[in-house]
């Protein structure tokens, strides 16, 4: 049987459809297959040619259930639900089917207002940092306001994903041949991650299939991997071992 993996939250601007194909990237670089599944219904479909993925439309209730039915009979399969935003009757129920929930939230206090509400309604969910501020001042005042404000749910925050502007070409309608290498790298993190809290096994990829070769040249340094840059208390360790 698959796991299901739903990106939810009742904010919307917090990331969750970068989230969801970044996570789908990353599994496809990892060897798994998965599948990422749109039910927005303010976006459009993405193409599936060249993706390391699948990509499937279940805007509406009725698409949504076959698409869950189908995943499930999937065996070692990845579904990755993006659940979009100000949707709190959806959230609950992709949060009712869902074997791993995930709630992106940005360094913004109207994000982490809302991210707590999302904590205590959904107990069994993790708050991820997304598109974190790279900037050392920002990130202070981020890593500030979380501490002061998410301090009691210290252990259900993941490390960040940080601002990375390559992971918009993910959402562009038809994916570029050649993808930069730091997304690459940010991708597999994340599914190396969501792997261990799922306790999938999985076999590091050769060094060959880590270093895509990138055509697009990324200027300045690299964002700080999760465990350099930010580790909240609780939070499981994104290195598997």
């Amino acid at each position: 049987m698959a796991e299901i993996v739903c990106i939810i939250g009742n904010k919307g601007g917090t990331g969750k459809t970068t989230l969801s194909h970044m996570l789908c990237q990353g599994m496809g670089l990892l060897g798994q297959r998965s599948i990422c599944v749109l039910t927005d219904t303010h976006r459009e479909p993405l193409d599936p040619e060249g993706r390391r993925y699948l990509v499937a439309d279940a805007r509406t209730r009725e698409a949504l259930g076959k698409v869950v039915d189908k995943i499930r009979s999937l065996s070692g399969w990845l579904g990755v639900i993006d659940g979009g935003g100000n949707r709190t009757e959806m959230d609950r129920k992709l949060y009712g089917l869902a074997n791993l929930v995930l709630l992106p939230f940005r360094d913004s206090h109207e994000d982490i207002r809302t991210v707590i509400q999302d904590l205590e309604a959904f107990p069994r969910a993790w708050a991820i940092p997304s598109q974190w501020p790279t900037n050392p001042w920002q990130q202070e005042a981020a890593q500030k306001a979380i501490r002061e404000r998410l301090g009691k749910y210290a252990d259900r925050i993941l490390p960040p994903i940080y601002t990375l502007s390559a992971s918009k070409l993910l959402l562009q309608a038809q994916i570029p041949d050649k993808l930069p290498t730091p997304l690459g790298n940010a991708c597999r993190a994340l599914a190396y991650q969501v792997l261990d809290m799922l306790e999938v096994a999985c076999e590091a990829p050769p060094v060959e299939e880590i270093e895509e070769a990138a055509e697009i040249e990324i200027k300045g340094e690299a964002p700080p991997t999760a465990a350099e840059g930010f580790a909240p208390a609780g939070a499981p360790s994104p290195t598997r071992h």
